[in-house]
């Protein structure tokens, strides 16, 4: 028989839920970057993406929006009635949260992920790596970035493991192959000497590799992982039609006893992190201040170390900053709400209270 909550009159009623929606143009990783804070948050955001034509693409993030996409214009990606949220990222979504701003009345809570380009008053609160330069009242600072690998899924993927990779002895290795970035370039060289390095973990370590590429994975280093895991007796993810079947990239972090990382994305190596076990980094030609800076904080707080074509490394605490990023940016949503006088709506991811 159901059961329903039963409130004493004199009592506040539960607060409404939440209305919030993620809002980009589309790129995964910065999508991603939202959907995990939201998540984090308790909430089922719509995913909503902007496609501005090209002047105002060009312009962005300081010029004005597209009119045709206008906050409020049925059809837009930003049409009435108002979220309570928005959780936005990427160039192109920059100057469509001023816009929600005034459209509202400043109702509308907004929140950016990444350096908007504009300043800290972009956005109500503004979530920045610690690489980056801005930094402000509003303005949150984490080593790692934020994502979808929570505990709760790496719980789930351990309490029932993929049979694809639970049947490989130990120890297992996850391989998170990226590829060419605008500052990375995987040269004939990189290739086989990663090539080399993971055969190395295998041959005098006994390492059972697991090994998922990216789409910018290089199609020559695609074929040599995919030879490697069959000559080893590892497994090969890539997304195509043969490896048809779900991407196993969370089952990978949650069995793997060691993760080998490309340098080349900052979201694989924020995600490497929160496994909780040792992180060897792979480090293609080229390289950026900010993948280094994150290299050498990931180093100083003992999480990961270069790849030298062995095993090493011990366990080591998660590092996820996604659920501070979630309770930041929730103390800021409530301070909003209470400032205005509108009522607390729920985010039932996070701990809240009163005064906070």
């Amino acid at each position: 028989m159901p059961t329903s909550r039963i409130h004493h009159p004199d009592l506040a009623p539960d607060p409404a839920p939440t209305r919030a929606v993620v809002l980009t143009d589309g790129k995964a990783g910065d999508e991603m970057q939202c959907l995990g804070v939201a998540e984090a948050l308790g909430l089922l955001p719509e995913i909503r993406r902007v496609a501005p034509r090209a002047l105002f693409a060009w312009l962005a993030p300081r010029g004005p929006i597209d009119p045709r996409e206008r906050p409020g214009r049925p059809g837009g990606p930003l049409p009435e009635p108002w979220p309570d949220l928005v959780v936005a990222s990427g160039r192109r979504a920059v100057p469509y949260l001023p816009a929600l701003k005034r459209a509202s009345g400043g109702r509308v809570f907004t929140a950016f992920l990444k350096d908007p380009r504009t300043g800290p008053k972009a956005a109500d609160f503004v979530w920045v790596a610690e690489h980056d330069r801005l930094r402000g009242e509003n303005v949150l600072v984490t080593l790692t970035a934020p994502h979808r690998v929570s505990p709760a899924r790496l719980a789930a993927a351990r309490a029932a493991p993929d049979s694809r990779l639970a049947r490989l002895p130990g120890p297992r290795v996850a391989v998170l192959a990226g590829g060419d970035s605008r500052h990375h370039r995987f040269t004939r060289a990189d290739q086989a000497r990663f090539i080399a390095d993971l055969a190395g973990l295998a041959r005098d370590d006994g390492a059972r590799l697991m090994i998922t590429a990216s789409r910018r994975t290089p199609p020559a280093l695609r074929a040599g992982l995919g030879r490697l895991a069959d000559e080893t007796g590892g497994f090969f993810f890539d997304g195509s039609v043969a490896n048809a079947g779900e991407n196993p990239y969370i089952a990978l972090l949650a069995l793997a006893d060691t993760i080998v990382v490309t340098a080349d994305s900052t979201n694989m190596l924020g995600e490497a992190a929160a496994a909780g076990v040792p992180v060897l980094v792979f480090s293609p030609s080229g390289g950026h201040r900010k993948l280094e800076a994150l290299m050498r904080g990931l180093e100083a707080r003992g999480v990961a170390r270069p790849l030298r074509g062995r095993l090493e490394g011990t366990p080591a605490e998660p590092l996820d900053a996604t659920p501070v990023v979630a309770r930041a940016l929730a103390r800021a949503y409530l301070a909003h709400r209470d400032a205005l006088g509108l009522p607390r709506t729920a985010l039932p991811g996070v701990e809240t209270e009163r005064g906070e």
